[in-house]
């Protein structure tokens, strides 16, 4: 892990690069694949499911029996732990609605505004290298309490065309019974265009890999909305002499071995620190399973020495992370300075993996720098808004001048007219 000394605001952007997305490859390979889809549907799904699974499958809908058989595959502990994480994050969740709003803007003229969800919603659920079944209670608690009328989830089956018990079980206990096994690229075709097997949706929610974020840009030209742009996991940890070095050397390896294309980064006052970081990261990743992915990760990644403190904060708000840990003695006055991440984890004892998996928080969240102009999965993100306005008889009287003066001065003589006609009736009433 490259350690840099105060470096100079202009030099950032390349310090801190993210490792560069090959787009136009990327493209290449993901466009023929939405065009088969939307062309021969299910048929080309079998097809995909073959060449990229390995595996031949007799049927995409994942059957009811299979639903059940889930549950008893699952220790009693993976359940209970489920089952708290989803008490948490419905918690946090249903304590995000709002009420109606009604305002009566001026005598006889009321204006509202609603909130009703996205009918129909497609979850994207990565299970490849790891079967993420957090992420189901991520997009389908909220989805499920914003009330959205069909909820489809997708994700890749194994090379035995079973789904991971995991993902199953905790589909079914949120409530959402249409799941198929369809991942990659095309999963997110299926949604966009619909086929025999896979509804066609109005929103994609759901985190994925290079292939996936390319085909959910792809399906916002198809009139399609996607929760966000995405890509590879990071997390920047923000840590002084307070902090305890195998606690932020743990929190960089939880997003490290993510995949080889993560980044991690640590910003501190102390090189001195720094190095005990980094020497930690050294003894803790011999332990880990995904060690080889962990150790390509840590290549593109940084320990970054920023002696000012407000400069250190600067630097983090232009690198706008993901996932931004703040483990500093003044971390209050810290947090209020940070207006660009993605989901703070605030002390010690906040690892990253709680907002991962059971604070209540959402984990799905913008990477890459979005996190400067998009906002995380939360309930609103299921949910649209709707305005209404009702005038009286007395209101137009009121309001129906203003229109008047308004419309004609923008020649639209058609608009003036729906409000004139309107004020002569009541003259004459």
């Amino acid at each position: 892990m490259k350690i840099l000394k105060n470096p100079e605001s202009d030099t950032w952007t390349k310090e801190l690069a993210r490792p560069i997305q090959k787009t136009k490859q990327i493209n290449k390979i993901v466009k023929p694949i939405l065009r088969k889809v939307k062309r021969n549907g299910d048929k080309a799904l079998f097809k995909f499911a073959l060449e990229y699974d390995h595996v031949q499958l007799e049927q995409l809908l994942v059957s009811e029996n299979e639903i059940v058989a889930s549950s008893e595959k699952l220790s009693a502990e993976l359940k209970d732990a489920i089952k708290i994480a989803k008490t948490n994050i419905e918690r946090f969740h249903r304590a995000q609605i709002g009420e109606d709003l009604v305002e009566e803007v001026m005598p006889g003229v009321v204006c509202k505004r609603k909130s009703m969800p996205i009918q129909k919603v497609g979850l994207y659920i990565p299970g490849g290298t790891a079967p993420l079944f957090s992420t189901v209670l991520m997009l389908g608690v909220p989805a499920v309490i914003a009330g959205c009328k069909e909820i489809v989830l997708c994700t890749p089956p194994d090379r035995h065309g079973e789904i991971h018990p995991a993902i199953l079980y905790t589909a079914d206990l949120i409530g959402i019974s249409k799941i198929l096994k369809v991942g990659g690229a095309q999963a997110v075709a299926a949604m966009t265009f619909g086929t025999q097997s896979v509804p066609k949706v109005d929103k994609i929610f759901g985190p994925g890999n290079q292939y996936v974020t390319a085909a959910k840009q792809m399906a916002t030209k198809y009139g399609v909305a996607i929760d966000m742009p995405a890509g590879p996991s990071e997390v920047l940890v923000y840590a002084d002499k307070t902090a305890i070095p195998a606690f932020v050397a743990s929190d960089l390896l939880s997003q490290a071995e993510h995949g080889v294309d993560s980044q991690v980064v640590l910003v501190t006052n102390s090189e001195k620190f720094a190095k005990k970081v980094i020497k930690e990261i050294d003894s803790q990743l011999e332990e880990l399973p995904r060690k080889d992915i962990a150790v390509k990760a840590l290549k593109n990644s940084r320990a970054v020495v920023m002696e000012d403190q407000t400069e250190a904060i600067d630097l983090i708000n232009e690198y706008a992370p993901e996932h931004l840990i703040v483990s500093v003695e003044n971390e209050d006055e810290v947090v209020d300075s940070i207006f660009n991440a993605g989901s703070v984890f605030i002390g010690n004892f906040t690892p990253e993996s709680a907002g991962d998996y059971a604070s209540g928080t959402n984990h799905t969240l913008p990477t890459y720098g979005y996190a400067r102009n998009y906002s995380g999965v939360s309930l609103d993100s299921f949910l649209k808004k709707m305005t209404y306005q009702k005038i009286t008889e007395e209101g137009l009287k009121n309001l129906g001048p203003t229109i008047e003066v308004m419309a004609a001065n923008e020649l639209l003589e058609g608009h003036k007219n729906a409000v004139t006609i309107r004020l002569n009736y009541l003259k004459n009433k």
